[in-house]
């Protein structure tokens, strides 16, 4: 599939970009105008940043689920982001990213003598091992989602029923094995459902052969590069930093403004309720929330009721009753988000910047509803 920008060109008269698509038209722009501004494949237009704050981490699903004969499996994990408003979102140069340590419960050694995070007044965060990016435009329709892959972009109900199938068109999938993320067993590769304009780029910067996205307890970002594309920021040696302070491979992070963070969850693994510390600055997520790992649960966003309700096409599709939540963590509004949206609802749903409240522990990934 072929790039539409092929070549851009400077001014030096005017300071305007000319653009060259593959149909042969020319756009000319002022610099000023470039930044976070992109072509999208097969299409003739500019698409530009649009309600970008809107779009949010809706469900983690990384736990794993168990093998049909009684086997831990951890090769098909997924993020889903959600446009939580009624107009398209639009966003350039989206990344994901993960904090270390990889573990909420693991040592973390960014905690200073006074027991504070080290960069927390410092204007950035560390995101660990690489980092993730969308091709393109990322596009989400209002009210509506995108479901990426973190490894095994395949049907894998086909030898795991209690997995997830994500053999479908609409899916992306983290999958670039020439960064250096080539372990098959984490990136077979995807189905041929999934066009390869769906697939993310991504940059190592540790040590493996796979994005170690922790199956217990990851923090996650998503967050958009500023005033360059996403992979010539990657390249960029000045953006390292080294958690800890130890100049090593294995501690290597990029050191990412908090500015450009859109949206992060923290999540502790119920396994180390007294060990686990947070990564995420109050800035991003003042919380946390729960998972037990290895039972197919997720973390899922709770319902914003009153705004939920409020929206007057929402009018008698609204699915009460929710009972998909894990022991005392549900989600308190009582409304069946994916049962509504089935139903032709609209869901808003809370983001308060913390986790403590805008999520619970789910039952099963929605994608299994």
């Amino acid at each position: 599939m072929a790039a539409l920008l092929i070549c851009m060109g400077l001014s030096a008269q005017d300071w305007k970009m000319v653009i060259t698509k593959t149909d042969g038209t020319k756009v000319e722009m002022a610099t000023t105008e470039i930044d976070n501004i992109i072509y999208v494949e097969n299409q003739g237009e500019v698409l530009e940043d649009k309600n970008v704050d809107q779009i949010i981490i809706k469900e983690i699903y990384n736990g794993g689920c168990m093998t049909d004969d009684g086997k831990k499996y951890q090769f098909d994990k997924c993020i889903i982001l959600y446009n939580n408003c009624g107009e398209q979102a639009v966003a350039n140069n989206l990344c994901f990213g993960m904090l270390p340590p990889g573990n909420a419960h693991a040592t973390n050694p960014n905690y200073d003598e006074n027991g504070n995070l080290v960069y927390e007044n410092e204007g950035f965060h560390p995101l660990w091992h690489g980092i993730w990016w969308f091709q393109g435009s990322l596009v989400i329709e209002p009210y509506s989602q995108i479901v990426v892959n973190v490894c095994g972009a395949i049907d894998n109900t086909q030898t795991v029923s209690n997995s997830i199938n994500y053999a479908n068109p609409d899916y992306y999938c983290m999958y670039d094995p020439e960064c250096g993320y080539d372990n098959t067993n984490y990136y077979p590769t995807p189905s041929s459902e999934i066009p390869t304009s769906h697939y993310l780029k991504g940059k190592e910067i540790g040590l493996g052969n796979g994005w170690t996205f922790s199956v217990s307890s990851p923090a996650t970002v998503i967050f958009q590069v500023q005033g360059t594309d996403a992979a010539t920021w990657a390249d960029d040696v000045n953006n390292i930093w080294y958690s800890g302070g130890e100049v090593s491979e294995v501690n290597a992070c990029f050191k990412v403004p908090t500015e450009w963070i859109i949206d992060g969850v923290e999540i502790y693994s119920t396994a180390y309720p007294e060990d686990s510390r947070k990564r995420l600055t109050s800035e991003i997520d003042g919380g946390y929330t729960w998972l037990t790992n290895y039972l197919g649960h997720s973390v899922y966003r709770n319902v914003d009721k009153e705004a939920t309700e409020a929206l007057p096409e929402n009018a008698g599709k609204l699915v009460y009753g929710y009972n998909l939540g894990v022991d005392d963590s549900t989600d308190p509004s009582g409304i069946d988000a994916e049962a509504s949206i089935k139903n032709g609802a609209h869901i808003v749903y809370l983001d308060f910047n913390n986790s403590t409240e805008d999520f619970h522990e789910r039952q099963k990934c929605s994608l299994k509803d």
